[in-house]
Parts: C-alpha cells; structure tokens; sequence
C-alpha cells in the first residue's frame, strides 16, 4: 500500500511539472480568433513575457485553440496555403517544412491546443490534448528560417489575415 501511495505522489508532482510551462506566466498581448464563414476555427494568443510585442524580439509563444477537430494533412495543406500567399512556399518546400510540419503535429479535435515557442535559436511545438492539462512538446525544434517563416503566417505585415495580426500584436483590441 506504501508503494501505491508513493507512485502516486510521484504522478501527481510529474503531471505537475508538466501541467506549468514557462510561457503560463507570460503576458497575453493579444487574442484573436480565426472564422471561417459561420464557423470559428479557432483561437490564438500571443504571449511574451512582458506582454510587448515587438518584431523578431525573443522568445514569444503562439498559442492556439481548436474549436473544431482538423486533421494534420489539413493543418500541413492550411501552412502551404498560407506560405504560398506569402511567397514562401518554395523555401518550405526545399527545407522540406511541410512534411516536417505534417510529421509533427497530431490531429486536433475540438479543445486541443498548439503551442509554438520562439527563441533565438528558433522554435519548438508544443501539444496539449482536449480536457488534459498536460503540455509535451512535439516533434524536434525547429530552425530560426522555419520559425520566422511560420509566425509570418499571423505576424507579418503581407499575412492573409491582417485583422488577426493586429489583434494579436496588440494593435487593436483583442476579442
């Protein structure tokens, strides 16, 4: 019985220590929410750790809700679409970042999230699972090409969702 108990003490701490990430207690600079037609996609937010955005200033994270459940392929073909948009494509296509990306991110049902932390030397993915408040981080981190490359997709100027970025930034008033 001693044994049980000790294990899951042992459980619970490690959940703990899973449960708190670094960017928990970073400050939120904006939130948007991504809809497409009548449907709300999902909901991100973008955090550092005094709450000031400022460009290819780190680290930051890029956190996103799911709203609706996508498989990676979609999610992978949703990045090419946007890296296309923003003339990128064919830099993730030879770095070979969309298998990468579609190599690396679960399927998202509803509830799920997916975390992105920038630093100097680029970034790594991170996942929780719907109703979980365990954060693992996901696949190898990545390079500061694919990091700036991905956060381009809401950050940059020429992004496809202006609206989005400035809330984001915190440009305009979050939702």
């Amino acid at each position: 019985m001693k044994h049980i108990a000790i294990a899951a003490l042992a459980l619970i701490f490690s959940c703990a220590t899973f449960a708190s990430t670094p960017w928990d207690h970073w400050q939120r600079v904006g939130r948007a929410t991504l809809s497409w037609g009548p449907f709300d996609v999902y909901h991100s937010t973008l955090l550092t750790p005094d709450g000031k955005y400022q460009a290819q200033q780190w680290p930051l994270a890029l956190a996103i809700d799911y709203l609706r459940s996508i498989d990676r392929q979609e999610l992978a073909k949703a990045t090419e679409d946007q890296w296309q948009a923003l003339g990128l494509v064919n830099t993730a296509k030879k770095n070979g970042w969309l298998n990468a990306v579609e190599n690396t991110w679960p399927d998202v049902r509803e509830g799920s999230e997916i975390v992105f932390v920038a630093d100097a030397q680029g970034g790594q993915f991170y996942s929780r699972a719907p109703g979980s408040v365990i954060v693992s981080p996901i696949g190898k981190p990545f390079s500061p090409e694919f990091r700036d490359a991905f956060l381009a997709i809401w950050l940059s100027p020429g992004t496809q969702y202006p609206d989005l970025r400035s809330k984001l930034t915190g440009a305009t008033a979050s939702d």
